[in-house]
């Protein structure tokens, strides 16, 4: 069963990507329940090498995670699939850096352009589409975050960039957690 809050807030979004499939109103209500709830706290799972993705809610509009980052963890440089992504900082301090996609012609072996970072702090939301860049996902001022992250429909793979050579793999995701119940197996996370 969902904490209260965090039950409502599935309800408010199915809701808003039945009146709008481009979900105009998420970033205001992420960043509504960000600010007043902490029923969260009873699903957030960590993992001393490994950041790790709680699955809250799945539906065909969307999914909902959420995300737990000890103080050195990182997520590799990644894409969404086509899907717009938000993200609300619950706790602590998330860094969001930017990478430019790499181009058609772009030359196996030459690193990634990296383009800003940013620091998010609680109740603040961050939104990221493939076409505005990919983005590499950290936990920020030396201490541990959690984040909800919120796919505007699910996808089992993503592509996953390195820095360096600009090679590209596709990486199967996995959930650390469901409706907080640890998982059997998880697979390799990203944000």
């Amino acid at each position: 069963m969902h904490p209260p809050h965090l039950a409502q807030l599935c309800k408010d979004l199915a809701l808003e990507f039945r009146r709008d499939p481009r979900g105009g109103r998420v970033a205001s209500l992420l960043s509504a329940y960000a600010s007043a709830h902490d029923d969260w706290r009873a699903w957030a799972m960590f993992e001393s090498d490994r950041y790790t993705r709680n699955l809250v809610q799945k539906e065909e509009q969307f999914e909902l995670l959420l995300l737990c980052w000890g103080a050195a963890h990182r997520s590799p440089i990644h894409n969404h699939e086509g899907q717009r992504c938000w993200m609300a900082v619950l706790e602590g301090q998330i860094s969001e850096t930017l990478f430019e996609a790499p181009r058609d012609d772009h030359a196996l072996g030459e690193p990634l352009v990296q383009g800003t970072s940013r620091n998010f702090r609680p109740s603040q939301v961050a939104f990221i589409t493939d076409e505005v860049a990919l983005h590499e996902i950290s936990a920020a001022g030396g201490a541990p975050a959690v984040s909800l992250h919120l796919y505007s429909r699910p996808f089992s793979t993503c592509q996953v960039y390195d820095r360096e050579t600009g090679r590209i793999a596709v990486r199967q995701l996995g959930y650390h957690s469901v409706r907080g119940e640890r998982a059997v197996s998880s697979a390799n996370p990203r944000s």
